[in-house]
């Protein structure tokens, strides 16, 4: 899998050079000298694969934006934490991830013709069932604090622009109770065959809680937009196989679209994320052939028409199979109306995340996303003991 290095820096806000790192224990904040502070970073930075000017870089060098050359080639994602820099016009400026398929890319199967139900995961794989009926997504109703405070989106920068995804906490075995993690799609955090990391990866927990439209919205202070707070990826994992595979549209690398994130709080609280949102789901990577799962709920922020990013959607509906590569693990796919920028976004099968959403169609009638093995756990693994 494609892993993350630890590096964050603070810094004055996005038109400051000052900048310095930090680490924890315990999940309490520790503090350093500014001296051990810039040897760390002298170490991190010198420890990459390529040619950094380490003096550059602290002085804002890590602004300029080079897909070509150290983001895809250091094969780690650093993070810096900016104070200030995701405010809210930042966050609804930010643009939908857009992962459309051409329905042509898909084998067509006509009513009738589809495989007969597998008891093993393995037999799913290679099988794709007829298209589903559309089903209409549904607002959650707020406040989302109370409801869903686990989902949230994720904003990152990337070579096209600021972007945005879905997000969900999920459990941490190692910290019961105080997670710090974060699960999304590949392509939320990594641009796949075609770049490398992007940039400024966060999450904000229960985005717009009132779940006010976008013309109220504005005029809402930023606590109200974030009230749990912004969350910067400090460690990023996602699988070898989107890296390797993954494309900015189409559905190529889509079969293991999975990212797990660890996150700090840009305000340097102690408190983990899991225990300031009250929730957290446990991930699923062994989970029942899909003749044999209920239906999922699939949750996110869409943000293409006709949505507007500012509100929290869920479609709930049976799942089906749909393989664009015999090799891999089988993608569950569901009717779903919901657009780009629910991409990320949380499958929930009785209470428990069993995929995250990856890739849907251009007329937006489905929605789908990876079944979770053990290429994805070793992701989770590595990011959560990182």
């Amino acid at each position: 899998m494609a892993a993350a290095l630890a590096l964050t820096a603070t810094a004055c806000g996005p038109g400051e050079d000052e900048a310095g790192s930090g680490g924890k224990e315990d999940n309490q904040p520790v503090e350093e000298s500014p001296d051990s502070q810039d040897d760390r970073l002298d170490d991190l930075l010198n420890a990459l694969p390529i040619d950094i000017d380490v003096d550059k870089w602290k002085d804002g060098e890590w602004r300029n934006w080079d897909k070509d050359q150290w983001l895809r080639e250091a094969g780690e994602y650093i993070g810096i934490i900016i104070e200030d820099f995701w405010d809210a016009d930042r966050m609804r400026d930010a643009l939908d991830m857009d992962r459309g398929v051409d329905e042509g890319e898909i084998e067509d199967v006509e009513p009738g013709e589809e495989e007969p139900p597998a008891d093993n995961p393995d037999d799913d794989r290679g099988v794709t069932d007829p298209d589903p009926l559309p089903v209409d997504a549904v607002a959650e109703p707020a406040p989302y604090t109370e409801n869903y405070p686990a989902v949230g989106k994720i904003f990152m920068e990337t070579p096209e622009g600021t972007m945005v995804c879905s997000g969900a906490v999920v459990k941490d075995p190692d910290n019961p109770g105080a997670s710090n993690l974060v699960a999304t799609a590949g392509h939320c955090v990594h641009a796949g065959s075609e770049g490398g990391w992007f940039r400024n990866v966060a999450f904000v927990p229960a985005y717009n809680p009132s779940g006010v439209p976008l013309e109220e919205s504005i005029n809402l202070p930023f606590e109200e937009i974030a009230p749990l707070g912004i969350w910067w990826a400090e460690y990023v994992g996602t699988t070898d196989y989107w890296v390797q595979n993954g494309t900015a549209v189409g559905g190529d690398g889509a079969h293991q679209d999975f990212a797990v994130m660890k996150v700090a709080p840009e305000d340097g609280g102690s408190q983990s994320l899991e225990e300031l949102t009250g929730a957290a789901y446990e991930i699923d990577f062994d989970a029942p052939a899909v003749s044999q799962l209920n239906e999922f709920k699939v949750i996110g922020y869409p943000a293409a028409e006709p949505f507007d990013g500012e509100q929290m959607y869920s479609c709930t509906d049976q799942p089906t199979r749909l393989s664009l590569d015999a090799s891999q693990p089988v993608m569950y796919r569901v009717g779903c109306t919901m657009t780009a920028g629910s991409s990320g976004g949380p499958w929930i099968h009785d209470d428990t995340l069993i995929s995250v959403t990856s890739i849907g169609p251009y007329d937006s009638t489905w929605l789908a996303g990876p079944r979770l093995e053990a290429e994805c756990a070793e992701v989770f693994d590595l990011v959560r003991t990182s």
